[in-house]
């Protein structure tokens, strides 16, 4: 049991108290069993009749209980000689479960159940019944009895205060309870307590403790970075001459913004330590650029470099971009992705090994065991919100000397600072907030989904002027739970309707061959009308692509569509983006559409998406790795995010504070990353 509960990080008695319920039930009222409905969670009480065992596909011990208004199955599938035999001597029983609605009638799937004796009265509940989260082999009647053993033994010994002053907490979240009759109303709330505002996360010594919670994951963050200044990295030196010849080839002069982080970056390169630097910028704000000098600064001193992509176009798109970038320059660069042929990866790893490779771009792909590399110093994610903790540091991984890799992560969506400096407090970070010279805004337009003539009209103008237009979709196939236009009906749509134009499709479920195909003829100007599902949302760069429809976009969150709308607007002139809605259109939906209509600012629109959906999109897979949190919850406790930047920052020049804070809710788990 202990292997059991370590596994969910509880190693000690106040680790136990810690581990707090998922939700609360009240199990206070019993109701007649003819009131029951498919889905209701409800206390019934009655005589068992019948107790059988079935066979079937699983073996069961089906009971039938009833009471004055009607009967109702009970089933077990698993269950003990002694448990069988109890229950065939048909007792009386209260019970609880969950209600589910079968070929044989309404069944409850293993309830949980007292005997009712006539010479003992079942205690009356007092309290609301907690539901904790669990792993396989720990019922929650353990968890409450485990639980309620460690309250008593540390009512004499209680864990101490919260680590924090009263008045260090939000004005709304002090109060004069200590963590332990905190802990004690959360694990016994009384039966009159609010159930909904207890199961949002929204009582006070709920939030109380997610407040101390975050605090200690930053804490932990800024641990991190300050382990990794510990350890040495490859020493690389200020001088590029590959940059001044990138520079010279390249057509466009390098806007203040991009010079600005690139002087970070040197900066970072010639310390000892390794550079840990979130760089963020808007679409289309040339973080590639960036990308290409940092990874050039290494290569011109012989250090290898690795790109790593969330998809195999993006993947692409970094390759096709890069190699005509570094080719003059006398640059190898080699992709590495999961279509490849087994040949072609084998070649890919020999050059990798043996240095002849000096920047491999790929996927996850890269991080496989079979790709080692000669001498890396630099890994650079792109997207990295769509990779989690460990896929990072498989990456990180690949030397093997004891030098720590520099890193340089990259996002097109951007993140407001609040939520930067509180999960991602282990990066420095840098924001390019300039666009180039010569962009010109994209006017955004919003339509019912009636209006869809008038906008195929309009793309078959753009296509006689020569323009290339993008038809997004939410889905490869039709759906019948889903009102979304498939892209595939779309496609054939379209080609009924545009006679003259060349149209293409591409979606998640292509093979990556044909994927590439179209994308090229797309980009060579061969194809018209891509029509497309999401698959094209980062990286996919084609100046004279001018218009952009996306269809259900009410179905999209605005960092995906403001992540689609930036395939447009890339050369010098006028571009539109059509968002196309379906009715009715939630509150949200509204709000979504309209930010997008009047703004073309990732900040602002990042900071509106905070509002509306919370921090959850931003951060996307970051706390999906080694470390979760027990209690805090990103989206519901946003509000709380700048206070605790402020006041962790306080606590962490005291290092006994800090020290408890982060072992109470980090535990060990802090070795989890290497970043």
């Amino acid at each position: 049991m202990a292997e059991k509960l370590a596994k969910l990080g509880i190693t000690s008695l106040e680790s136990l108290v810690l581990h707090l319920p998922a939700r609360y039930e009240n199990r206070g009222v019993v109701i007649p069993v003819a009131s029951l409905r498919n889905g209701d969670r409800a206390v019934i009480e009655g005589t068992i009749t019948q107790a059988n065992i079935q066979f079937g596909k699983r073996r069961s011990l089906v009971c039938t209980l009833k009471d004055d208004s009607g009967t109702v199955s009970l089933r077990f599938f698993y269950f003990s000689s002694a448990q069988q035999k109890q229950l065939q001597n048909k007792p009386k029983l209260r019970c609880f479960g969950e209600v589910s609605l079968g070929k044989q009638g309404l069944s409850i799937i293993h309830p949980e159940y007292q005997l009712v004796s006539p010479n003992k009265a079942l205690a009356q509940q007092s309290q609301l019944t907690a539901i904790y989260p669990s792993t396989e082999g720990i019922q929650q009647v353990r968890w409450r009895n485990y639980i309620q053993q460690a309250l008593k033994l540390l009512s004499k010994s209680p864990p101490r205060q919260t680590l924090l002053n009263n008045h260090e907490y939000p004005v709304q979240l002090q109060c004069k309870k200590s963590l332990y009759e905190s802990l004690s109303f959360l694990h016994n709330p009384p039966l009159d307590s609010d159930i909904r505002q207890l199961n949002n996360g929204a009582h006070l010594y709920q939030r109380r403790l997610c407040f101390e919670e975050l605090i200690a994951f930053r804490l932990s963050y800024q641990r991190l970075k300050a382990q990794s200044q510990e350890i040495a990295a490859p020493l690389i030196g200020s001088d590029n001459p590959l940059q001044r010849k990138l520079e010279k080839n390249l057509g466009f002069h390098l806007t203040n913004a991009q010079q600005r982080v690139i002087a970070e970056v040197k900066s970072d390169l010639a310390k000892p330590s390794a550079m840990l630097r979130l760089i963020q910028g808007d679409v289309g704000s040339g973080k590639t650029v960036v990308a290409a000098i940092t990874a050039l600064q290494c290569i011109s001193q012989q250090f290898q470099v690795a790109l790593m992509a969330p998809t195999e176009i993006l993947a692409e798109q970094h390759f096709q971009t890069l190699s005509h970038w570094f080719k003059p320059l006398g640059v190898n660069v080699q992709l590495m992705v999961s279509a490849l042929s087994a040949p072609d990866k084998r070649s890919t790893n020999e050059a990798v090994a043996h240095g002849k490779c000096s920047l491999l771009i790929g996927t996850h792909a890269i991080i496989q065991d079979s790709v080692t590399f000669h001498n890396i110093g630099l890994v650079i994610i792109d997207e990295q919100h769509r990779f989690g903790v460990e896929q990072r540091k498989a990456l990180v991984d690949k030397r093997n000397d004891g030098l720590l890799v520099h890193q340089l992560v990259m996002t097109a969506t951007p993140i407001p600072r609040t939520l930067a400096m509180t999960f991602y407090a282990d990066l420095d970070y840098s924001v390019i907030d300039e666009l180039p010279a010569g962009r010109k805004p994209i006017n955004t337009i919003v339509l019912n989904n009636d209006k869809r003539d008038s906008v195929i009209q309009r793309i078959n103008a753009a296509c006689q002027e020569g323009r290339q237009v993008y038809w997004v979709c939410t889905l490869v196939e039709d759906s019948e739970l889903l009102s979304a236009q498939a892209a595939e009906t779309t496609y054939q749509l379209l080609k009924e309707q545009l006679l003259n134009v060349s149209l293409g499709i591409v979606h998640g479920r292509m093979k990556t061959k044909e994927k590439q195909a179209i994308m090229s003829a797309f980009k060579a100007g061969e194809i018209l009308v891509l029509v497309a599902t999401t698959v094209i949302e980062v990286g996919v760069d084609v100046p004279n692509a001018s218009l952009m429809v996306i269809e259900n976009a009410e179905r999209l969150g605005l960092a995906q569509l403001h992540q689609l709308r930036g395939r447009v607007g890339r050369g010098t002139i006028e571009s539109h983006c059509v968002l196309m809605y379906q009715t009715p259109l939630s509150n949200n939906g509204r709000r979504r559409l309209e930010v997008m209509r009047s703004s073309n600012d990732g900040f602002y629109i990042a900071e509106e998406d905070l509002r509306i959906r919370g921090p959850g999109e931003v951060l996307g897979t970051r706390q999906s790795g080694a470390v979760s949190m027990r209690l805090a919850d990103l989206e519901r406790d946003a509000d709380l995010l700048e206070q605790v930047v402020s006041t962790s920052n306080e606590i962490s020049k005291q290092a006994d504070r800090s020290d408890a804070l982060i072992q109470r809710w980090c535990g060990d788990r802090t070795n989890y990353s290497k970043i």
